[in-house]
């Protein structure tokens, strides 16, 4: 690539308090960048291959797995439309992410924070940070689950375990982000072989999957219930800082051809992880479909399916498929929570250093984070045993799902802006899509609050001012969520990216944003980096 005329600075740098220097921010090319090469070949793809595997984790995390097999066992495969829908969406959604960091050299949380004032901007990290304890609980909870299948452990000792074991794999970061990315990469595999062995021993009808599949169906607020939570465990809004951030580790092409060539692979790269996801999830609850319909099941394995959740599927696969399919589930589990584990680390640190230009440590961030998830994770396993803490996988996933939109409507608005993205900005079809997406997901959050709050009042004991007043507060919070969402959805963008000259001519540069990776999001991920001297 043609150096610039007039010396400029590597990239941009987001914070106030560094100066613009002459001298490039990575000294160490060769041990520190993953380079992109400048020049056309499908050998390309390699180089971008990591980030969506590292995504693609949050979409098999124990949360899904709960709710995947709760699904299976309540309404067999008549939620599999969700998870086909819900997969799709997922796609679009993260590539926007991608294409956010791609073209403007910046994630998520870095916009929000210039876009937004303090006090909206503080609200959304807050929000943010809700999310990432919300999307702890389920690991922190299936890890402890996966020690008990494998190891006799008691659920509750195996919560202040897993608020340990996370750290040891967060030494892998000293060998470099490629090697992490494999590690996950290995991980998903893993899971992947371990569900797809279950699927054969399980054995579901093809033909009632396939209608699960195409055949869209809720029958009942227990299933609009699962299917939110459905939802908030595939889509989660943490994912979407975390993607933008990721892909700023790739040192690419800063040309118009460059960007295409990077968004486009990034979107092939995200669809190959989340296929695996896809199937990964269509089986845990095809097993889990066809297990708890099974006519060879015993009373007490009956009972079992109608209040299933991860510690019992272990002994229920146990007795209809066997002793391997139980431990076969305690490995994918035990894969699913540490991995995991490791990319919600790294979304808070990208989330609190966006929002509000603070860097840890990553095991201190770990730890924080940790303290937050263990301390609910540890009070219900206690009082309510491996049901309570089932219960409390399904209210944390329901909590991403009403988040959601608080992290949706931004990307939505920033990759649709021109003076944000230039030419690079989503299309008129795209933008409509997307929209369309994101309605239908807030439409059914606010379906299931309204009913549930008349519901609740409906069927409560309570006199008739109690009623009123419980309705008054409710409907208050209702109408503060509803007005949230429709601030950041009508709200005008107002801060450019300042792209020079990114109009779609073949050959151009842009010169104001020369160079990726950021050198802080690289030290985020290597704490131990060698610098030359």
């Amino acid at each position: 690539m043609a150096a610039s005329s007039s010396p400029q600075p590597q990239f941009m740098t987001n914070t106030a308090n560094r100066s613009l220097s002459n001298q490039p921010l990575i000294d160490d090319i060769e041990c520190d960048q993953i380079v992109v090469p400048d020049k056309k070949s499908w050998k390309n793809i390699f180089a971008y291959i990591g980030p969506g595997f590292l995504v693609s984790i949050a979409y098999i995390d124990p949360g899904n797995f709960q709710t995947d097999l709760q699904a299976g066992a309540q309404y067999k495969y008549g939620l599999l439309w969700i998870i086909l829908l819900a997969s799709f969406a997922a796609l679009v959604i993260q590539s926007l992410a991608a294409n956010l960091g791609v073209v403007t050299g910046k994630h998520l949380a870095e916009h929000c924070r210039k876009e937004y004032a303090k006090v909206p901007n503080f609200i959304l990290w807050v929000i943010a940070e809700i999310a990432i304890v919300a999307c702890d609980i389920p690991e922190v909870i299936g890890t402890a689950f996966a020690l008990n299948m494998l190891f006799k452990i008691p659920v509750w000792c195996g919560v202040l375990i897993t608020g340990l074991s996370t750290l040891t794999l967060l030494l892998l970061q000293q060998y470099g982000v490629r090697k992490l990315e494999f590690f996950i990469a290995f991980l998903v595999l893993t899971i992947a072989i371990c569900f797809f062995v279950e699927l054969g021993y399980a054995k579901p009808d093809s033909s009632e999957v396939l209608q699960g599949l195409f055949v869209p169906q809720l029958k009942g607020s227990g299933a609009t219930k699962l299917a939110i939570s459905l939802l908030g465990a595939m889509v989660m809004p943490h994912n979407l800082f975390l993607h933008s951030a990721l892909v700023l580790s790739r040192k690419i092409p800063r040309s118009v051809n460059g960007i295409k060539e990077a968004c486009r692979y990034y979107l092939i790269e995200s669809g190959l992880a989340l296929m695996v996801a896809f199937l990964i999830n269509i089986s845990v609850i095809s097993v889990s479909g066809a297990v708890c319909n099974s006519p060879s099941m015993s009373p007490d394995d009956r009972d079992k399916c109608e209040d299933l959740d991860l510690n019992k599927a272990s002994f229920l696969l146990k007795n209809v498929l066997g002793n391997w399919s139980s431990k076969l589930f305690a490995i994918a589990l035990l894969a699913s929570g540490q991995s995991s584990t490791i990319t919600g680390t790294y979304a808070g640190q990208y989330v609190m250093q966006g929002f509000l230009d603070l860097r840890l440590k990553p095991w201190i961030r770990n730890f924080l984070t940790r303290c937050l998830a263990i301390v609910p994770s540890l009070v219900v396993s206690l009082i309510g045993g491996s049901g309570g803490a089932g219960d409390l996988i399904i209210i944390a996933s329901m909590i991403l799902s009403f988040e959601l939109p608080f992290a949706l409507i931004p990307l939505l608005k920033f990759t649709s802006s021109k003076t944000k993205m230039g030419s690079h900005a989503n299309p008129v079809a795209v933008s409509a899509a997307t929209w369309v997406i994101g309605t239908l997901i807030m439409g059914i959050n606010i379906y299931y609050l309204a009913e549930k709050l008349v519901t609740s009042l409906r069927d409560s004991h309570l006199g008739k001012a109690a009623k009123v007043l419980c309705g008054i507060l409710g409907g208050s919070c209702l109408l503060v969520y509803l007005s949230s969402i429709l601030y950041l959805a009508i709200r005008k963008n107002k801060e450019g990216t300042h792209l020079l000259a990114l109009t779609g001519q073949e050959g151009l540069q842009v010169s104001d944003i020369n160079n990726l990776p950021r050198e802080d999001i690289l030290r985020m991920q290597l704490p131990q980096q060698r610098t030359t001297n």
